[in-house]
C-alpha cells in the first residue's frame, strides 16, 4: 500500500486520472492544467472549467478568517485559474458542506463574500449544492469561463530562450498567514486580546482577500503580448516554475535579485527571522500570474506595469535553478504548498 503523501497532490491526480481516455471531440484538454478546455460550438470561443475545494482546518482557520472574506477568496481563487489560461470567468457553482455549529446567518455572511466577488469580476452564480458535514465547513466551487480559440495559454508552451515574467509581488500572502498565526497563538487564553496588525495591513489583505489578476491579462492584450505558457502562483513560485518546466520539457534560470517583494513582506520576514527569498519562492497563495513569452517580445515586456522579467527558459538538460545575488546556482525544488504533506 502506498501513502498518499508519497505522491503529493499532483502525483495523486496523475495516478488517479491517467487511465481516463478522452472520448468526446468537445474535450480539447482535460486534467493537468489550471482549467479543462472544452469546445462545444466549433466556433471562436472555448469553454474553460476549473474546480477548487477548500476544507476547514486544511485551507483556512475560522479563528481569524472572517466568513465574508472566505466567501470572496473562495470565488476569486477560481477566477484566477481562468485568467491563468488567458480566459475570462463567466459563471460559478458553489457547493458547501456545513456542520451544526453554523447558523443561517453564518452561511449568509459567506455568500455575501461570494456575491461581492461575482459583482467585482462580472461573474454569475448559476447553481451549486448544500449538504450536512461532520468535519466543519467544506467548500467546492466550479468556475466556467471563456477563452478565445488560439489564444488559450497552457503550461506546456514554454520554449528555450523564452523570458520568464511574474506579476505583482511574492511572499506577502505567506507572511500575512504567519502574522495571523502568531497573533492567534498570542491570543490563547486571553479574554480581551487585541491583535497587532499596525503597519502590516497589506500582507493581511493579501492572505485574507486576494485578487485575481485580470489587469495583467488586459495589459498583455493591450501590448499585444502572447504568452507561451502561464500559471497562477497558488502553491509557490518554485512549484509553479517546475510545473511549467515539466509540462513544457524545458529548464529555467530565475534571478534572486529580480524576484519582486513588497516592503511589508521583507519587514515581516525579518521580524520572524525567516529567509525572505524562501518565503517568496515557496509561500504560495499570492495568486499572481507566472508566464513566459518569446525573446522577441522583450521590449514589450519592459513596458508592462503589472509584471516584471525574472528569468529565462533554458534547454531541459540545464535543469531549473535560482541564481543568487552572488551568482551561485541553487537547484529549485518544489517546497510550496502540498495538502498531503502538511501537518
Amino acid at each position: 500500500m502506498s501513502e498518499i503523501s508519497s505522491l503529493g497532490e499532483f502525483g495523486l491526480i496523475d495516478a488517479l486520472t491517467r487511465d481516463f481516455k478522452v472520448k468526446n471531440k468537445s474535450t480539447k484538454y482535460g486534467v493537468g492544467d489550471d482549467c479543462a478546455v472544452l469546445d462545444y460550438s466549433g466556433k471562436e470561443v472555448e469553454t474553460l472549467v476549473t474546480t477548487d475545494m477548500l476544507l476547514e482546518g486544511i485551507h483556512f482557520d475560522l479563528t481569524y478568517v472572517p466568513l465574508r472574506h472566505l466567501g470572496y477568496k473562495s470565488a476569486v481563487v477560481n477566477f484566477s485559474d481562468v485568467y491563468a489560461m488567458n480566459g475570462t470567468p463567466r459563471q460559478i457553482t458553489v457547493s458547501i458542506g456545513v456542520s451544526k455549529r453554523f447558523t443561517v446567518e453564518h452561511i449568509a455572511e459567506f455568500y455575501d463574500g461570494v456575491r461581492l466577488a461575482c459583482e467585482q469580476y462580472g461573474v454569475d452564480l448559476v447553481g451549486g449544492d448544500t449538504s450536512a458535514s461532520v468535519t466543519g465547513l467544506i467548500i467546492s466551487i466550479t468556475c466556467i469561463g471563456e477563452g478565445v480559440k488560439g489564444k488559450t495559454v497552457m503550461r506546456s508552451g514554454a520554449r528555450d530562450t523564452d523570458l520568464i515574467c511574474v506579476s505583482g509581488d511574492l511572499g506577502a500572502a505567506y507572511m500575512g498567514l504567519q502574522l495571523l498565526e502568531r497573533e492567534r497563538q498570542a491570543s490563547a487564553g486571553q479574554k480581551d486580546f487585541q491583535p497587532d496588525f499596525a503597519g502590516k495591513e497589506y500582507i493581511i489583505e493579501r492572505q485574507l482577500k486576494p485578487e485575481a489578476r485580470r489587469d495583467v491579462i488586459a495589459e498583455l492584450s493591450t501590448l499585444d503580448i502572447h504568452p507561451t505558457a502561464m500559471m497562477d502562483v497558488s502553491d509557490g513560485l518554485s512549484s509553479e516554475l517546475l510545473h511549467i518546466c515539466h509540462d513544457s520539457g524545458v529548464g529555467c534560470r530565475v534571478y534572486e535579485d529580480r524576484i519582486p517583494i513588497d516592503y511589508q513582506t521583507a519587514i515581516m520576514a525579518e521580524e520572524l527571522n525567516m529567509n525572505l527569498v524562501t518565503a517568496a519562492m515557496n509561500g504560495g497563495e499570492d495568486y499572481e500570474l507566472l508566464f513566459t513569452v518569446p525573446l522577441t517580445e522583450h521590449e514589450k515586456v519592459q513596458q508592462m506595469k503589472t509584471a516584471r522579467l525574472i528569468g529565462r527558459i533554458t534547454k531541459p538538460e540545464l535543469g531549473a535553478y535560482l541564481v543568487s545575488r552572488d551568482n551561485n546556482e541553487i537547484e529549485i525544488k518544489a517546497q510550496g504548498w502540498n495538502a498531503f504533506t502538511q501537518e
